[in-house]
């Protein structure tokens, strides 16, 4: 049976163009609309699989209706535009008002790539998550934690947003350093971690290089540059550089779990997310082979399950967990015995 979409397009010729290409691609069109204050008749005389949304139109009023779609029927939406990138400022408070992806639309195969993942992913009812507004700096706590022994790697893409908050909100204070990637462009990501530092237990920062791998603080991997994790004498630090990107992403989670095998091996927990793609499945058999603890996201809480999926068919993963059973299993795992050597070596 075909998948279903509706298309959102002001533009009729792009209406046409859309609808021409994906139904080539064996989807079915329930729908059409040139805007999506109206469309919401037509969805629910044929509600589809995934909403398709061209968001080139500054008129459009793309939060008000992915905000009303998380609320009364979370559907898979699919962003595509012609002009704008992932970098531009209406694409990413579409994702974080909870839009799955973006796609240009000059490149069909990736369109159309993006369009099949989305029918597949699981989207839970959820709180409607402000969007990020950039430029609010993350301030850094004066208090007194101590350097971390036991360091929780994370990376998580699409759907990390509300994903994180589910895990840091269940967490306390005392909790192993944690350094993580979201994939998430420059600017955005400091006024990102600026919220989360002012709503839950641990001191949530944007990484700065040299910053130091502390109990109770999460660094996350500064948009548009890679974070690494450094051994210095008996402590962890990071390294944020202008690296190139790694499996087109930057920052990558494959960068970050790679160095984490390397510098803190058995003394690690990784856990990868909900995502699309594969980014971060090879660094997790790095770190799972170096005799770290390592977790995947369930795919009935992943709103994709591209990432964790990749990371469980390389045989990376101890256990595969929902989402609600995250923040325990790293609470219950930081504090387990060291393996005896590395899987490597075994």
């Amino acid at each position: 049976m075909a998948q279903r979409l509706f298309l959102i397009d002001p533009a009729a010729v792009g209406r046409l163009h859309l609808h021409q290409m994906l139904v080539a691609a064996g989807f079915e069109i329930t729908g059409t609309a040139a805007d999506p204050g109206f469309s919401w008749p037509q969805l629910q005389a044929h509600w589809p699989d995934v909403i398709v949304l061209d968001i080139d139109w500054p008129q459009l009023n793309v939060r008000g209706f992915l905000k009303r779609l998380s609320e009364e029927r979370p559907t898979p939406v699919v962003l595509c535009a012609a002009k704008l990138t992932r970098g531009d400022l209406a694409v990413q408070q579409a994702m974080a008002c909870g839009a799955l992806a973006f796609v240009n639309r000059s490149t069909p195969a990736a369109l159309i790539a993006a369009v099949r993942q989305a029918t597949r992913a699981a989207v839970p009812a959820q709180p409607f998550a402000e969007p990020p507004v950039p430029p609010a700096l993350p301030a850094r706590r004066s208090g007194t934690s101590r350097p971390t022994t036991r360091v929780v790697a994370v990376g998580i893409s699409t759907g990390g947003v509300q994903s994180i908050e589910a895990v840091l909100r269940q967490l306390g204070p005392d909790t192993p350093g944690i350094v993580l990637v979201q994939h998430m462009p420059e600017k955005f990501t400091a006024s990102f971690a600026a919220r989360l530092n002012s709503q839950y237990a641990q001191e949530v920062l944007e990484a700065q290089d040299g910053d130091a791998v502390l109990d109770g603080r999460v660094l996350i991997a500064p948009g548009g540059r890679q974070m690494r994790l450094l051994r210095q004498g008996g402590h962890y630090a990071v390294e944020v550089r202008d690296s190139p990107p790694v499996n087109h992403h930057r920052p990558s989670v494959d960068v970050l779990f790679s160095s984490v095998a390397r510098c803190a091996g058995r003394h690690a927990l990784g856990i990868i997310m909900t995502g699309m793609g594969g980014d971060g499945a090879r660094g997790l058999l790095e770190m799972h082979k170096a005799g770290a603890w390592t977790a995947a996201q369930d795919e009935a809480t992943s709103i994709v399950f591209g990432m964790p999926a990749e990371a469980i068919r390389l045989g990376a993963v101890d256990e595969v967990l929902a989402l609600e059973r995250i923040a325990d299993w790293i609470t219950h795992t930081s504090q387990r015995p060291l393996r005896d050597r590395p899987r490597s070596s075994a």
